[in-house]
C-alpha cells in the first residue's frame, strides 16, 4: 500500500464530500430542531431499550430533553435538570470533556476521526450514503460511529455509536424542523418555571 492509498483510507475522499455537504447543510440553519429515538443494544445483557428525545441546537448552543432529563447548554455554562428529584446541576462548558454533544454530530468527522465510504442502502423507502467514522484517539470508547445520511438532500437520518463495552447506540431523526422561531431565552434555565427547583452549583 502506497503512502497515498492509507492517507486517503484514512480519510476517504468520496465521504469527506458527502460529510462537507452534510455539514454545510446543518451550519446553514440559524437552528433546527429535531424528535429523536435513541435505542440501546447490548449483545452481552441481551437488553434493547428505546428512548424518545427531543432536541434544539442552535451553533454551539443547544436544548435537548430526554429520559425524564433537560440538559441546556448556552455554550459558557450547562444546566441540567432532573425531573424525578426536582434538581438542577449548573456547570462550566467543557466541549472537550464531552465525549459526543448533539450539536456536535453534524462537524464530528472534522477533527480526530478517520473515515471512508461504506455504500448505499435504503432506510425507510429512501437511499441513504453509509459512512463510519473511526477515533483516532484508541483509549475513546466509541470505536465506531456510523452515520446514514440521505442521498437526496444530505440530510443525517441516523447514526449508531460502537462501544468497546458490547453496546450499541442508535439514534434515528423522526420529525426535522429547520429555522423554528424560539424564544429569546430558550437556551438558558429559567428557575421561576421550575417550582421548588433544588440547584446545586458545581462550578
Amino acid at each position: 500500500m502506497t503512502v497515498a492509498q492509507i492517507a486517503s483510507a484514512q480519510k476517504d475522499p468520496k465521504a469527506e464530500q458527502i460529510l462537507d455537504a452534510m455539514s454545510k447543510k446543518y451550519q446553514a440553519m440559524n437552528a433546527f430542531k429535531a424528535s429523536f429515538s435513541q435505542t440501546l443494544e447490548s449483545q452481552n445483557a441481551k437488553v434493547k431499550e428505546t428512548i424518545n428525545g427531543d432536541i434544539t441546537v442552535s451553533g454551539n448552543k443547544f436544548r435537548l430533553a430526554v429520559a425524564g432529563q433537560e440538559i441546556i447548554n448556552n455554550g459558557t455554562t450547562i444546566w441540567t435538570f432532573m425531573k424525578k428529584e426536582n434538581e438542577v446541576n449548573i456547570s462550566d462548558n467543557d466541549p472537550d470533556e464531552q465525549e459526543l454533544t448533539p450539536n456536535q454530530i453534524y462537524t464530528l468527522y472534522k477533527k480526530g476521526y478517520k473515515y471512508n465510504y461504506s455504500g448505499e442502502q435504503k432506510m425507510g423507502g429512501e437511499t441513504v450514503h453509509v459512512i463510519d467514522l473511526t477515533p483516532e484517539d484508541k483509549t475513546n470508547q466509541v470505536f465506531k460511529v456510523r452515520m446514514f445520511i440521505n442521498k437526496k438532500d444530505n440530510a443525517i437520518k441516523s447514526w449508531q455509536m460502537f462501544r468497546k463495552n458490547g453496546n450499541r447506540y442508535v439514534y434515528s431523526i423522526k420529525k426535522f424542523t429547520p429555522n423554528p422561531v424560539l424564544p429569546a431565552n430558550h437556551f438558558a434555565f429559567d428557575k421561576a418555571k421550575y417550582k421548588g427547583v433544588k440547584v446545586v452549583d458545581l462550578r
